[in-house]
């Protein structure tokens, strides 16, 4: 009975978004239309195996559970597998390049720490807004807003010191980027394991498995549609520009700014796309998606949260905030900057993955302190 009506909750949804891809295919474009496609199943899979990056390091972190890092390596390293050779064979497509800078660190370190904090990553925030969380639906204009002030001030941020971006596809070629990268995820992946056995070894207690089928499944999904992304749109997939883009673009509809005077919405492609309509923009439609995807995956089934203080709510929300500006100060979230970055070759990726994750230490500690 209970998946009867879950299936009639989900028809409606289902033909809604089915509507929406049929609007998009007439009227924006095929390329939009299938990106669309993209986001329902990134959304599926992220809602549908709570695949949380979040909740990936909080685990390992307080339980010694590699699960959920040994799911993020499989993903990396499958989207590696498929992205790289593209990238080496189409030299049409791009990888997610950042400029290793004063930016990228602070940046990379404040948005570890308020991820735990807000109880949410970049792709967490969506899929767990689409899944109706109230936490997270609050959390995402907030993210929306920081990520335009993020990219308001980029420039000033710039300022204090950067290099230019590095792919390692370009400068070594596809086949040796792939096998470095190899190399290291199951380099990290060994370290990750001698770690949490030794642990649990010395407190006496059974270590947990390194495989989850959750975490796998989602990792293959992932990295498979992450894929496709890039194939479609010849862009890595990312999260943080749309949001930034719908603020920057309310704000000058509304006269409340100019952004045309801002170096970073200044910038061609930037600016193009302020006089565009915002379903031309490939993280719009994806996130949009991911939003169906979710949305679609917890129809019938009651939003799962924790009830909050007030003194929780505004240190959550404040997070958010911070959240979304840290995101682009680091060139992307755990999705733009590390899953992609790393995926594609950028050595930006693997210099925010250590950097979050040390901010996450002490947001895990502001999280205990606050009591959730």
């Amino acid at each position: 009975m209970e998946e009867s009506e879950e299936m009639k909750q989900r028809l409606p949804i289902a033909a809604m978004m089915a509507v929406f891809f049929a609007w998009l295919l007439w009227s924006v474009s095929t390329r939009q239309a299938l990106l669309f496609l993209v986001g329902i199943g990134l959304g599926v899979a992220l809602a549908g195996q709570r695949f949380g990056f979040t909740t990936a390091w909080r685990i390992l972190v307080e339980d010694k559970n590699p699960s959920g890092v040994f799911g993020q390596l499989i993903a990396f390293g499958l989207a590696a597998i498929l992205s790289m050779p593209l990238l080496g064979h189409y030299p049409e497509l791009t990888a997610a390049l950042g400029p290793p800078s004063v930016s990228l660190l602070v940046g990379a370190f404040t948005f570890g720490l308020c991820m735990q904090v807000a109880d949410g990553c970049g792709s967490g925030v969506f899929y767990k807004a689409g899944m109706g969380i109230p936490l997270n639906v609050a959390i995402l204009p907030l993210f929306a807003i920081g990520s335009f002030f993020g990219s308001w001030h980029l420039g000033w941020w710039l300022s204090l010191g950067s290099t230019e971006p590095l792919g390692f596809v370009t400068e070594w070629g596809w086949q040796k980027a792939l096998a470095g990268t190899l190399v290291a995820l199951v380099a990290i992946g060994a370290g990750v394991a001698w770690y949490t056995r030794s642990w649990h070894r010395s407190h006496g207690s059974a270590a947990p498995a390194l495989f989850a089928r959750k975490w796998v499944v989602g990792a293959i999904l992932i990295a498979v549609f992450a894929a496709l992304a890039l194939l479609i749109s010849g862009n890595p997939w990312g999260i943080v520009y749309g949001p930034a883009l719908w603020v920057a673009k309310i704000g000058q509809s509304a006269g409340v700014i100019d952004p045309t005077h801002n170096w970073f919405w200044s910038l061609p492609g930037n600016a193009a796309l302020l006089q565009q309509t915002v379903l031309l923009d490939v993280t719009t439609i994806t996130n949009i998606g991911i939003l169906a995807g979710a949305l679609w995956v917890s129809a019938g089934k009651p939003a799962s949260h924790k009830s909050l203080t007030g003194k929780q709510w505004a240190v959550a929300l404040s997070a958010g905030l911070l959240l979304g500006y840290s995101s682009r100060l680091a060139f992307g979230c755990n999705i733009g900057a590390m899953f992609s970055g790393i995926s594609t070759g950028s050595i930006h990726g693997w210099i925010w993955a250590p950097m979050a994750f040390a901010g996450t230490i002490f947001g895990l500690r502001i999280r205990r302190r606050l009591g959730y």
